[in-house]
């Protein structure tokens, strides 16, 4: 049986891994982004741990309303990366700068 110090170190380790995939790769808008829904799968993994062993279903719950927020700022952001790509034919963040008003 697994216990809850299980599900959080495994968390703790997905939110690290997203940490440093943020901080080293600075160039890459799409890993950017998959390294922030990362981060949001290790939080929804420390709340449906805690709601699991603590008997309330409020986290789960909560874990489908992140999981919709998630998935929206996916489709937002893919679609912010279509339109920069036509415009600029680049996606290189440090290029993206220079996007003035």
């Amino acid at each position: 049986m697994l216990a809850l110090s299980d599900f959080l170190v495994l968390a703790a380790v997905l939110f690290c891994i997203s940490v440093v995939g943020i901080f080293i790769n600075r160039k890459n808008l799409i890993v950017l982004l998959m390294c922030i829904e990362l981060m949001l799968l290790a939080v929804n993994l420390n709340f449906v741990a805690f709601s699991h062993f603590s008997g309330n279903i409020a986290g789960q719950v909560f874990v489908f309303f992140i999981l919709t927020v998630a998935a929206a700022e996916a489709a937002i952001g893919l679609a912010i990366l279509v339109v920069l790509f036509r415009n600029k034919r680049n996606i290189n963040v440090e290029q993206l700068d220079a996007l003035k008003g």
